[in-house]
């Protein structure tokens, strides 16, 4: 490899994500459209235009309605099916969604007013018949009936699925006070309380209920839980800034004869305000806050060194002010998290989470340079945000996304990516604000202890973690090991001598799975991406024995900057319950991350190596055993 020409590219990729600054001076970024949303989001149109008598704005649905339908006939996979993304492979979720609408708009197959609807009807039928349909749907979920329930309703809606088909859900649950959610086990994970309110009345209202108690209770429950679906609503309508989510609710309000109530009509503005010009609908509005940390943690280097002052550099005052200004300070009324988190966005609908929050956190001290003193706003922002990540850690020592205690769920389960984000900011906090709070500090040395005592447990015998919000979709199982492994290694890595066996074992499996081109993707043998390589290389860079894989994975990121590849998202990312997407910013900011690291190391900058007795180096060159 030529160290000039990779120091180079990456000058090169650093400029372009400085250039993808909003005009505001923070990263607002690009989500991937979706099928999945642009399905949901005609169907809620579609069941409101059939409900309404206003002329006017049944005209204007019909618009939207006719162009996502466009959109989904073009674009079809070739097996008949489509997949959450336009580079995803069909699944049964999406594919069944996407048929109801053609379906629905074809009053049961009998007339199309387009060609090409008429095919994409006949040819995702097909698709549904040998995928599995019904059964395939609860199959892929599982236990959890977070996104099979609200699938099946849609299709429920739509005609193609027997009501008797949809598993009911208990929406009176939603009547008990908040902090009794936790000991009730709730059907659903804890961001999806509005699906259990809506599409829950709407299947009660088909189906009704065998037992006399539980349908006084139910008839009973439609009023106040109304009113909870209200309270949690944000004004622009949008649950979560989710097109998915708030699309279920609508449909199903609208199957309930409330096309007129406040939560439905708050619904179909958010639909409408948030479709894209080619008649898609994104699966979120976007990740801006997000966005914006990765990136000011990956120009900065990581917590050896923070985001340096130069002409080329980022307006530090201007990102320290808007990431303060994105910190929940009051108790949030969808979730009753206490304040001092941060979301995924700026905008009304995020709710804060234990990923984004130790994001936030990294962020503000990056944000400082070497020797600089922090203001007292960013001290009191900073103690907010350890108080609130120390709240929400579950008995097993690891983090959930949004509430702690929920049960076993996905979201609201200990997960090794997030609990592993959040020692990484508690250990920066310790070392730059720590002495500052000895008793806040000594909290959190204990919450440390205990989460990398959950880390070690809970990696797998080949040595990996698997994380929660990322996957691969050429991998078994759609796991991403690579990710969760990465993002591990990094927490690890200082941690002393408790944790030197593990981190061995995981950097023994990042170096068994490099390709032979030099890069990575989840496992060996599947087609390396920048988002994989750049996260491998971020992780490896500095660690003993690991050099020649480093190098052989930055000339390989190296080449697809030269090429443009660097442009170029992978489908890796997971919205909720299997959903999947991609960030156009992915790519450029994990390789400014992963190149930033290299170089720094290679440069001899002193950025801290593992001990030697972390990993014993083998004979062979950039091998570990």
């Amino acid at each position: 490899m030529d160290p000039a020409r990779t120091t180079a590219a990456f000058r090169q990729v650093r400029e372009l994500l400085l250039r993808s600054r909003n005009d505001s001076g923070w990263w607002t970024g690009c989500l991937s459209t979706s099928a999945l949303s642009t399905a949901t989001a005609v169907m809620a149109l579609t069941k409101a235009a059939a409900a309404s008598t206003n002329e006017a704005e049944i005209v204007r649905w019909q618009r939207l309605i006719q162009a996502g339908l466009d959109w989904l006939a073009g674009h079809q996979n070739a097996d008949g099916g489509w997949g959450d993304t336009t580079k995803s492979l069909s699944n049964i979720s999406t594919s069944m969604l996407a048929y109801a609408v053609f379906h629905l708009a074809s009053d049961g197959g009998r007339e199309h007013r387009h060609q090409s609807w008429r095919e994409a009807w006949s040819r995702s039928r097909d698709y549904v018949e040998r995928a599995g349909g019904v059964a395939a749907v609860l199959q892929r979920y599982g236990k959890d009936r977070t996104f099979s329930v609200p699938i099946l309703t849609h299709c429920a809606l739509a005609g193609i699925v027997d009501w008797k088909s949809v598993i009911p859900l208990p929406f009176e649950l939603s009547c008990i006070p908040h902090r009794y959610y936790a000991a009730v086990s709730m059907p659903v994970v804890s961001y999806a309380l509005p699906a259990l309110i809506a599409i829950g009345q709407v299947i009660f209202r088909h189906q009704g209920h065998w037992n006399p108690l539980v349908r006084w209770i139910r008839r009973w429950a439609i009023s106040p839980s109304l009113r909870v679906l209200e309270t949690i609503q944000p004004e622009h309508g949008g649950f979560l800034e989710a097109t998915p989510l708030t699309s279920f609710v609508g449909m199903s309000l609208i199957g309930c004869d409330l096309l007129e109530h406040p939560v439905t009509r708050r619904c179909l503005r958010f639909i409408e305000a948030s479709v894209r010009a080619d008649g898609s609908w994104p699966i979120d509005t976007n990740l801006a806050t997000w966005v914006t940390t990765l990136s000011v943690n990956a120009m900065s280097g990581g917590e050896s060194r923070s985001l340096e002052n130069g002409a080329n550099e980022p307006d530090r005052e201007i990102l320290r002010g808007w990431l303060l200004g994105q910190q929940y300070r009051t108790v949030h009324p969808y979730t009753q998290a206490a304040p001092g988190g941060w979301s995924w966005t700026d905008l009304a609908g995020g709710v804060p989470d234990a990923d984004d929050t130790p994001g936030a956190m990294l962020a503000l001290l990056n944000l400082r340079g070497s020797g600089e003193s922090y203001g007292a706003a960013e001290r009191a922002s900073l103690a907010a945000a350890v108080e609130w990540l120390l709240g929400l850690q579950n008995r097993d020592g690891g983090w959930p996304t949004f509430c702690r205690g929920w049960g076993t769920l996905p979201f609201d389960r200990s997960s090794s990516d997030l609990t592993a984000h959040v020692l990484r900011a508690f250990g920066l906090w310790e070392q730059r604000l720590g002495a500052e709070d000895a008793a806040l500090s000594q909290r959190v040395q204990r919450a440390r202890r205990a989460g990398i005592r959950f880390l070690l447990r809970e990696q797998r015998a080949d040595g990996t973690w698997l994380p929660l919000w990322f996957g691969n979709q050429h991998n078994q199982d759609d796991e991403n090991p690579l990710y969760g492994t990465t993002r591990v290694l990094r927490a690890l890595v200082a941690s002393g001598p408790e944790a030197e066996a593990s981190v061995g074992r995981a950097v023994n499996w990042l170096l068994r799975n490099q390709n032979d081109d030099g890069g990575w993707s989840a496992r060996r043998g599947i087609t390396s991406t920048v988002e994989e390589t750049a996260l491998a290389v971020e992780s490896l860079a500095g660690i003993p024995g690991a050099e020649e894989a480093t190098d052989r994975g930055a000339a390989w990121l190296a080449e697809s900057i030269e090429t443009g590849k660097v442009t170029a998202p992978s489908p890796i990312g997971f919205y909720f319950a299997k959903l999947w997407y991609f960030e156009e910013l992915y790519p450029v900011i994990f390789t400014v991350s992963g190149l930033n690291r290299w170089n720094l190391v290679r440069n001899g900058s002193g950025l801290t190596k593992i001990p030697q007795s972390s990993a014993s180096v083998a004979g062979a060159p950039g091998q570990i055993n």
